[in-house]
């Protein structure tokens, strides 16, 4: 379905069997307009990554996914759960190292709930340093062609009053208001996922929405999943709203989907991948690519809001 510049896809069915099966399309419809944006840049997406209790040589999900970011993907971006099952310093070692450990300074990371089953996430920081931001607080931000970057940590306090979302008020007002917004942190506030729904974040999501923030990633939940633009509150909000995407397929066991949330457009629980965004001026594209090659799984476009 073609609705204005934006491409939907949309798999058949609402009922839970239909779910449960979440079988991903042959095509993606519509020719995707290619034109080139002049001085955009493109950064990949994924969380859920290295599961060391998986891993194959060279054939690992970590691998496969690894292998789809490209030379010209100026950031990668990881989405929490770097590693599995606990986050030890051996796991960043043996299973992330090797795989999307090779992208070196262009990875930015957030942490997730595995990350800080080793007490205080100490392989998550002692293997990023300085990359996940200072004082292990876990929480940074950086500008990318015209685009602020922030990378939150969803694995410690956010609530209005905490410090972490004292820190994000504070860096939205000092974020130029020309700058288009791209936000990181693990748990998905609305999902369709096992996981469901997670409060934890929404405190940040409504001061992202006031701001006029554009888009949200997420992982937790091992799938992909775009929700059409909403609000704090989960509720449609064509004009202003936030676009968020559930990532969590960046190598570890996929999951299925549970209880259908009602902004959800498009969903896959059936391949790994990553999701790759152009950051142009004002604008973006999107593009879920699964592994193993083939069309992208889902892909469109939007504006952004300031």
């Amino acid at each position: 379905m073609v609705f204005g510049r934006l491409w939907l896809i949309a798999l058949p069915g609402l009922v839970a069997s239909a779910l449960a099966a979440c079988a991903a399309p042959k095509s993606v419809g519509p020719a995707f307009d290619r034109e080139p944006w002049p001085d955009a840049v493109t950064v990949v997406a994924a969380g859920d990554i290295a599961d060391c209790r998986l891993v194959t040589p060279g054939s690992s999900g970590a691998a496969q996914t690894a292998a789809l970011v490209a030379a010209t993907d100026t950031a990668i971006l990881t989405v929490g759960d770097n590693t599995y099952p606990v986050g030890a310093p051996a796991e960043f070692t043996d299973c992330f190292d090797p795989t999307w450990g090779r992208f070196g300074a262009r990875l930015r990371p957030s942490p997730g709930n595995h990350d800080y089953q080793t007490p205080g996430a100490a392989g998550y920081y002692a293997y990023f340093g300085d990359r996940a931001g200072p004082v292990r607080r876990g929480y940074y931000s950086f500008d990318l062609a015209g685009w602020h970057i922030i990378s939150l940590n969803s694995a410690v306090d956010a609530k209005a009053g905490s410090p972490q979302y004292r820190w994000l008020v504070d860096d939205l007002a000092a974020s130029s208001a020309a700058l288009c917004t791209l936000v990181v942190w693990h748990h998905p506030v609305y999902s369709s996922g096992p996981h469901g729904n997670d409060p934890r974040m929404r405190d940040a999501l409504a001061a992202l929405h006031a701001a006029g923030s554009d888009i949200v990633l997420a992982g937790h939940d091992h799938v992909y999943e775009r929700l059409e633009p909403h609000d704090a509150a989960g509720e449609s909000d064509p004009r202003r709203g936030i676009r968020s995407f559930t990532v969590g397929t960046g190598g570890a066991r996929l999951y299925q989907f549970k209880t259908l949330h009602p902004r959800s457009e498009v969903r896959d629980a059936t391949t790994h991948g990553v999701l790759r965004l152009t950051l142009g001026s004002g604008k973006y594209r999107w593009e879920f690519m699964p592994v193993g090659g083939g069309p992208a799984r889902d892909r469109g476009e939007g504006k952004c809001h300031r």
